[in-house]
């Protein structure tokens, strides 16, 4: 009887039953030279992975050939920092371009899954004060409990809602706004705004603001450029300095906000998904989305295992849009009186 062609494997179809894959053999067999440079990580962060994720990467199925939690993570880890589901990527662990394609999206929504385990605010006050006291050895800014900023990444034009998502270059993208600490560990990532809004609308919207204006604003302030308003919680550059104080504060304001620069330089330098040197994501905007994300939480992931590649090169297109805007001076005036108050009594 004839076997209809949905239920057949495709990896059976491409490969035989006699492919080699890693499922067949062990990640000791390759050297950790090989793992890092197909794969972006070497073997004990792959482990890792394997069982952080195993349980949910190991799902029931009638197949014969299911493919393992370890091949889908490395599958998945080859897309997000090659940027491509090349022949030879797939060919490398043996499976199929369509079964690549397939663990990316396992992977994703595994990683997705626990983005929050990975990245928060710190709870207690022992750790607030030494993100605040780390912040401070930067460049004497105090109160600091992250810097903000917003970067683009460019997607393929959606099919519905298009021109939402195309930015002031005329290309499509999604607006991420993300919070770090000086070390570049991700406090905060919110990956879904559409590329037209800039940033000021994004953060006006975003859980980010809800979170400060009703749980943090009182322990400390971020730190955010001119394309944001002036708030209680949210210390934003002088226009147009004119003492000495307020020089001293915008060079320690900038020295202290470059951080988020680095930290997106080095999310571009390790996930070349993101970056455009091989095009945009070519997911709809919600698939892309879950894509940044995943990416974030292997950023801090990764720095929890020392893996620092602060001085890895710039790379790609990932951009951040810089903001034309009329510079608008905050008329929160409970806003302004904290920036003065900082700057009599830290800056003077």
């Amino acid at each position: 009887m004839a076997v209809p062609i949905a239920v057949l494997d495709c990896d059976l179809l491409l490969y035989g039953r006699g492919h080699r894959t890693l499922d067949r053999f062990k990640l000791e067999d390759v050297t950790d030279e090989y793992l890092v440079s197909t794969y972006g990580f070497p073997r004990q962060f792959i482990c890792y992975l394997v069982d952080l994720l195993g349980a949910t990467l190991s799902r029931p199925t009638q197949r014969s050939r299911a493919i393992s939690p370890e091949t889908q993570i490395l599958a998945a880890l080859g897309f997000y920092t090659s940027g491509s589901f090349q022949t030879r990527m797939g060919d490398a662990i043996g499976i199929s371009q369509a079964s690549m394609s397939r663990c990316v999206a396992n992977v994703t929504e595994a990683l997705v899954e626990r983005a929050s385990q990975f990245i928060h605010f710190p709870k207690d006050e022992a750790t607030v004060q030494t993100l605040k006291d780390d912040f401070y050895g930067l460049a004497g800014m105090p109160g600091v409990l992250g810097v903000v900023d917003c970067t683009h990444v460019a997607i393929k034009a959606p099919n519905a809602e298009d021109l939402s998502y195309v930015n002031r270059k005329g290309l499509h993208s999604l607006n991420c706004l993300m919070v770090c600490d000086s070390r570049g560990v991700l406090l905060s990532a919110e990956t879904h705004w559409p590329g037209s809004l800039p940033d000021c609308m994004v953060l006006e919207q975003a859980a980010l603001t809800s979170q400060f204006e009703t749980e943090l604003h009182k322990d400390g302030w971020l730190l955010g450029d001119s394309s944001f308003l002036l708030r209680t919680w949210l210390m934003t550059p002088l226009h147009i300095p004119e003492t000495p104080a307020e020089y001293r504060y915008n060079m320690a304001h900038s020295a202290t906000h470059n951080v988020i620069e680095r930290t997106f330089r080095t999310i571009r330098s390790r996930f070349r998904c993101l970056d455009g040197s091989k095009g945009t994501l070519q997911y709809s905007p919600e698939k892309s989305s879950h894509i940044i994300l995943a990416c974030c939480v292997l950023h801090n992931i990764s720095l929890q295992h020392g893996l620092d590649v602060w001085s890895a090169p710039a790379t790609g297109h990932m951009e951040q849009l810089e903001e034309e805007y009329e510079q608008i001076e905050s008329v929160d005036s409970e806003a302004c009186r904290v920036r003065q108050e900082l700057l009599l009594t830290h800056f003077s």
